[in-house]
């Protein structure tokens, strides 16, 4: 159970959560109480494998930020197969699921897709070990954003690693580029990563300054024959006609992303200075647009734009693979505003509209309002 509202980072507690919400049917969050149906409870649901009989998989949980500096420069990353719920109810064209996904899973916390939020400092190194002793497929780990050594590099054809099933391997991973990044499988990259294979990878400055709310974003488009073959459907998939149809914040499509705790919902107060880290997870180009706010872009792939270079905008397009770090003030009328992707398609649960690649900023101040309280029931709390 996260011990904050909102996408990872810095939101609200969930104290604070509740005083805000008080005399909504969100009040029956106190006892974290949720619907029969929903996706964020950790058991072992069954599925279906290939051969028509029945195995015991995870459901996904929430990425969360694991500080590495914190557990002395070492994380262990685990892959699980497991079941991916973007939305698990019927409200907004739901539900959305990936019924496998191939899951990042940091030391002994839960499964995710996206994988663990991996965060250093400049100046530290990081021992990054490979678990697939239980695994059944050959994987690596790539980390954009760093100069390493050549065999840390995490490409097998141009390193000669590999970590086949039953083995593991330790990556020495030094923290010299600060700034936003990304890790993923680079093993059969194509497949792999639209199979969950991927994370978001935070170098902080020395000296690291953060805002009053900091927020991580990974979007990411699917094409669910994949996901679907890959877990015995009758289905065919090929890369070279991939057609995406599930459209992510976070792992979450709307309505699912604005859940305060499943989802992604960027959660401020009035007069935040807010930091979101945009990451582009996927294969194809987002725009992302912020409703009634104007942010600068001040991070890009790890560097810093210069303060001359700045501009206010609303709209930053995140090419594959891009990482954009943009700042703004919280300075509207509180209220709750979009977040989404202006390819409008990419907003959408199948042909229902509004869905897919869209949360929002929620001002603390519109919690304990009918509207914020209709929003909770399409996203999935009891009322």
């Amino acid at each position: 159970m996260r011990d904050r509202i909102g996408a990872p980072g810095t939101g609200l507690s969930r104290r604070e959560f509740l005083a805000a919400t008080s005399g909504l049917g969100t009040a029956a969050l106190a006892g974290c109480q949720a619907p029969t149906n929903q996706a964020s409870a950790k058991a072992a649901r069954p599925s279906t494998t290939a051969n028509g009989g029945d195995s015991s998989l995870p459901t996904t949980s929430p990425p969360e930020v694991v500080n590495v500096d914190e557990q002395g420069g070492k994380v262990t990353l685990k892959t699980q197969p497991a079941v991916h719920e973007a939305h698990p109810l019927d409200s907004m064209g739901g539900p959305v699921k990936l019924p496998r996904v191939w899951a990042f899973q940091a030391d002994d916390r839960d499964p995710s897709v996206p994988g663990p939020i991996i965060r250093t400092t400049e100046g530290e190194e990081m021992e990054v070990t490979l678990d697939n002793t239980d695994g059944k497929r050959p994987h690596t780990v790539h980390f954009h954003g760093a100069r390493k050594a050549w065999k840390d590099d995490g490409v097998p054809t141009t390193t000669g690693i590999t970590v086949s099933p039953g083995e593991k391997h330790t990556y020495t991973i030094p923290a010299n580029v600060p700034g936003t990044h990304l890790y993923h499988c680079h093993f059969q990259t194509h497949r792999h990563i639209d199979m969950g294979m991927y994370g978001i990878f935070r170098v902080d400055p020395k000296g690291y300054e953060p805002a009053d709310k900091e927020y991580f974003m990974t979007v990411k488009e699917w094409d669910s024959r994949l996901n679907r073959m890959m877990a015995g459907e009758d289905v065919s998939y090929s890369p070279r006609n991939r057609t995406p149809d599930v459209f992510t914040v976070n792992g979450k499509v709307a309505p699912r992303t604005l859940h305060p705790e499943d989802g992604s919902p960027l959660v401020v107060e009035h007069g935040d200075s807010v930091r979101v880290h945009f990451v582009n997870g996927g294969y194809m180009s987002h725009p992302l647009h912020i409703h009634n706010h104007r942010f600068q872009r001040v991070e890009k792939d790890g560097g810093t734009v210069p303060e001359a270079a700045r501009h206010e905008m609303d709209v930053t397009n995140v090419a594959p693979a891009e990482r954009h770090t943009v700042e703004f003030t919280a300075d509207a009328d509180p209220g709750i505003y979009l977040m989404h992707c202006h390819k409008v398609e990419h907003v959408m649960n199948g042909n229902f509209y509004p869905g897919g690649m869209l949360t929002g900023v929620v001002y603390k101040e519109a919690m304990n309002t009918d509207i914020f309280d209709q929003l909770m029931q399409y996203a999935g709390y009891e009322q």
